[in-house]
């Protein structure tokens, strides 16, 4: 048995696409909802041509071997835009642009018009439905097969959600039963009672807020209420979210809010207390890009959560629709204003691209809630009267500099969001313009940073004590490479750490070392995101982690799956956490990935306090800067396509 018992030390692209499949496989805090902008992702003055896009294109150019060089750029730009997290390539966006290819030599791309003809002559492009490597739809939107096939399953799969009828509720009891569990709310409308009751009375229902609005304490009284209308049967509740940390923090969450539910001990001993990863639920396959679960062998489940949807790509999310049963619910919990997710597609954004109810189901939430509802446009579509919006943050009130910050940013208000970061009246919000801070400066306030957890690590501290102090300060970057990215600042900050701690040049491993993994490993059960810390052990350094049930568990440095240290983390790998303080250090150059998204999300990490390092050119443009992904889902929801 190994002994996990620690003491303190001396201070010493997306390859599943390439895959034959490929070819036919079968996607407040708040600023009020805005109807979806002209692309700020189009393609730039000189569009670079990837060698993967190239490969990828000669792979296609099997089937057909004298495509035409219009029909070779569209393959190189189609597989180039999946890579780049889009879900296809408007052609509109890149028609007569220039275009470097990979000896350096600058082509322009042809005419919209050019473009077209080419690729409808191809026998590599097909028309939706039909069975050929890439699909040119309607509004010249060319995608990846695989792609067309999933953003279509998802939108089918939630339109026929939302228009499906629900099982016959009790809307009297459902008014006493709510009017009891959320009796001690203050807030007026009370937005939260509004989603229980969008949540009970749809079979399918998105609830988004920022930080602090109730997502979970919400979903807790929407289960217990679904419970008691249920009756004798308990229902099968499903609890997840697409990563380990997330999934363990709406555990934690579920449990301390049941315990407070006023209602009866039969009710409160049928919801559930463990929640797990939307691939672990699935049943991933290793090596494989499809589950366990799937149309022909369904989740067993009536119910089934799903918390910090926003990170569902599109991929992930065509299968999740694919294997839920018939007659189950769905609840999506997230806030439409984060990050999208890493890999294709913007789901969550695209489904809070409406709100508003309808007349007739106006009538049933104020019934069933006493709360009057926004009304929506008379032929606005069943997937609207799904939607429901947390407004008021608990956490971040009125007079919060955090807030009040987070707030402007989704206004894009950029010019009033930086003046008030410099102009000092909130002590938990700062701004240090980039020419006042140096990489000595950085590595000064990591080190102060940071100062509570390495005292715990040298003092002996428990396990549970360490791991808290570690989880009060994080570095938050836009990039993962380069000198401003988190692999270059954690460089930076080991090498003062070999100095100030004395360690032995070289050493990879020492007593505090932080890291992240990177790549699921099953059997381990360690999961992508996952973060532990290096203690002295008798056995020798072992690496701890607390699980989703608040059980610590040790390996053996050598047994992890691929990690890598993790003082500081992109932004992206923070979603689903929160600490005490957050530093955010931006780039001294632009970047596509600076955006009002990134910037929101970032602040919001942040319980107390958070401090933003870079220039005010940077910071401005980036809260300017709105994405939006390439993708037809949107539509196909809200306009029924």
């Amino acid at each position: 048995m190994m002994d996990c018992t620690h003491r303190s030390s001396s201070p010493n692209p997306h390859p599943e696409i390439m895959k034959h499949e490929a070819l036919a496989a079968p996607t407040s805090l708040s600023a009020p909802p805005s109807p979806a902008s002209k692309s700020t992702m189009a393609a730039p003055a000189l569009v670079k041509l990837s060698p993967l896009g190239k490969q990828f294109a000669a792979y296609l150019s099997r089937l057909d071997h004298t495509p035409e060089e219009a029909v070779r750029w569209a393959a190189q730009l189609a597989y180039q835009a999946v890579a780049d997290g889009q879900v296809c390539l408007r052609l509109d966006d890149y028609a007569g642009s220039e275009a470097v290819v990979e000896d350096g030599a600058t082509v322009v791309l042809p005419t919209l018009d050019e473009w077209l003809a080419a690729l409808r002559k191809s026998r590599l492009i097909g028309s939706p439905g039909s069975f050929a490597p890439l699909v040119l739809d309607a509004n010249n939107r060319l995608y990846l097969t695989r792609y067309w096939r999933y953003e279509k399953t998802v939108a089918d799969s939630l339109k026929a959600l939302a228009e499906s009828p629900c099982p016959e509720i009790d809307e009297g009891k459902l008014r006493t039963e709510l009017d009891l569990l959320f009796a001690h709310n203050t807030e007026v409308p009370d937005r939260q009672k509004l989603a229980a009751a969008v949540a009970v009375l749809r079979r399918f229902c998105v609830i988004s807020g920022g930080p602090g609005t109730g997502k979970t304490s919400t979903v807790v009284r929407i289960l217990a209420a679904l419970q008691s209308q249920a009756g004798d049967k308990p229902l099968r509740i499903a609890l997840s979210a697409p990563t380990g940390k997330a999934a363990a923090r709406l555990q934690e969450a579920i449990r301390e809010q049941k315990a407070r539910l006023p209602i009866s001990q039969a009710v409160r001993d049928t919801l559930p207390e463990t929640a797990s990863t939307l691939h672990r639920l699935l049943g991933a396959r290793p090596d494989s890009v499809y589950f366990r679960h799937n149309r022909k062998n369904p989740l067993p489940f009536d119910v089934l959560v799903v918390d910090e949807a926003s990170m569902i790509d599109l991929a992930l999310m065509a299968k999740l629709v694919d294997a839920l049963p018939k007659n189950a619910r769905l609840i999506m919990l997230g806030d439409k204003d984060q990050l999208a997710s890493v890999e294709p597609g913007a789901v969550f954004g695209d489904l809070c691209r409406s709100f508003g109810y309808s007349p007739a189901f106006r009538e049933r939430l104020y019934a069933a809630s006493g709360v009057e509802t926004p009304s929506g446009d008379l032929f606005t579509p069943a997937l609207s009267d799904c939607i429901a919006l947390l407004t008021h943050s608990h956490r971040f009130g009125s007079e919060s500099g955090i807030g009040q910050l987070a707030r402007l940013i989704n206004a894009g208000r950029a010019k009033d969001a930086v003046d008030l970061l410099s102009s000092g009246r909130h002590p938990e919000i700062h701004w240090e313009p980039a020419r006042r801070h140096s990489p000595a400066d950085l590595v000064a306030r990591m080190e102060n940073g940071y100062r509570a957890f390495f005292a715990a690590v040298d003092s002996g501290a428990e396990v549970e004590a360490v791991l808290r102090a570690f989880g009060r300060f994080r570095v938050l970057t836009a990039h993962r490479e380069g000198d401003s990215g988190a692999d270059g600042i954690n460089r930076l900050f080991e090498e003062r750490l070999h100095e100030v701690r004395r360690l032995r040049r070289g050493t990879r491993w020492y007593p505090g070392r932080p890291v992240i993994v990177t790549r699921n490993d099953y059997d381990l059960r360690i999961f992508n995101g996952d973060i532990g810390i290096t203690l002295e052990t008798a056995a020798g350094l072992r690496v701890f982690f607390e699980d989703a049930d608040g059980h610590i568990r040790c390996f053996a440095p050598a047994r992890l799956p691929e990690h890598e240290s993790v003082y500081a983390m992109t932004v992206h790998k923070s979603q689903g956490s929160e600490f005490d303080e957050v530093l955010l250090a931006l780039p001294d150059v632009e970047s596509p990935v600076l955006d009002r998204p990134l910037i929101y999300t970032a602040i919001t990490r942040a319980r107390h306090r958070v401090e933003i390092l870079g220039s005010r050119k940077i910071l401005e443009e980036a809260i300017k800067r709105v994405p939006d992904r390439s993708s037809g889902l949107r539509e196909r929801l809200w306009r029924h396509i």
